[in-house]
This record gives structure tokens, sequence and C-alpha cells, in this order.
């Protein structure tokens, strides 16, 4: 009975994970306001009454994802900032993070859109401003660790700066054509190293 309980809880959790697959990718091509659970239960290969098993409505479904992506970002940024090691160059640092962002907005563009787009709630901004807070945080402790000299108030106003330019550049570099994207890019790490230089 426990193991066939187990499989049960397993089924279910790889569906709601489909289902959210669907509800992204859903959000990407038309936006959260236009989105309906019809479009999402038909791009997961399902009935809407199967889809209602799972999430009620698209409320629901919103609460999925927008608890998918703060628990994913916050466990893959808390890895890769405690990571760091004060003998990483600057210039290293900020091109890897750059880059990572770049790519998982990229690869994510209903994870921008939710959190941080027009279409946001307050709901959602709650949950982009948690978010926001915590990788702020753990941008000036990652800061202080490389400069234990940096005062913890100092560095948690560079953590939020850093973040706040890096969020405030990415709308363009998505926007824009791959050759200019990748200006902006440089332009942004060039910038940030000479920030926090």
């Amino acid at each position: 009975m426990p193991e066939r309980t187990v499989r049960r809880q397993a089924r279910g959790l790889k569906r709601m994970a489909e289902i959210l697959d669907a509800a992204e990718a859903v959000v990407s091509e038309v936006g959260y306001p236009d989105l309906t659970t019809n479009q999402v239960a038909a791009r997961a290969g399902m009935s809407p009454g199967s889809l209602y098993q799972f999430f009620r409505n698209k409320e629901e479904i919103l609460d999925g994802l927008v608890a998918r992506y703060t628990d994913e970002r916050q466990e893959f940024w808390a890895a890769r900032l405690a990571a760091v090691t004060p003998d990483v160059p600057l210039e290293v640092l900020v091109g890897q993070l750059v880059d990572e962002s770049v790519a998982f907005k990229s690869a994510s563009p209903a994870y921008w859109s939710l959190l941080y787009g027009t279409a946001t709630g307050d709901r959602l901004a709650a949950a982009s401003q948690r978010l926001h807070d915590d990788l702020a945080r753990r941008i000036a402790a990652m800061l202080r660790r490389r400069s234990p000299g940096v005062s913890e108030e100092r560095a948690r106003l560079a953590g939020t700066m850093t973040l706040a330019t890096v969020k405030a550049v990415m709308p363009l570099i998505a926007t824009a054509s791959p050759e200019h994207a990748a200006e902006l890019v440089n332009e942004l790490k060039v910038l940030l190293v000479r920030y926090l230089a």
C-alpha cells in the first residue's frame, strides 16, 4: 500500500509539472491575461476536467508557476553565489553571472513576463520583490566574502543596485537584434565591473 501511494504521488507531481510546463509555454505565446485553462489543458495533452483535478483555475496555475520560479531561482542563485570564492577575478565573476542571467531570460520568457512584466498584479509584484530582496542579500554576502572590509550596509546597497541594473537592462537585451544584444551584454558587464571595483 505505501509503495502504491508513493507511486501515485510521484505521478501526480509529474503531472503537475507537465501542466506548469504547458502553462509556461502558453504564457510565453499569449501572455498571462489571455491564458485559459483550456489552452493549458490542450498543451498538456489532457482534458480540462483532468486539469481541474490539479488546478481549479488559472489563478492556481499562476500560483504554481510563481512558486516554481521563485523556488528554482532562489535555489539556483543560492548555490551559485555561495560557491563564489574571493580568488575569482571580478571580470570573470560578473561575466559568468550576467551570461547566466541572459541565458535564463532566453530560456524562460514566461518567468520574466510574469514576475517582471507589465501584467504583474499585487501578488506577483510581492513574489518578485521577495525574490529580488533575497537575491540582493545573497549578492551582498558574496561581495563581503570577496572584500571583508566592505560594510554590510554598503554591500547591501551594492547588491541592490547590481540587481536593479541587470533587471533594467534585460528588456533591452531581449528585444534587440542578436548583434545589438551582444553589445548590450558587454556594456552591462563593463558597467557592473566598474561599479563593483
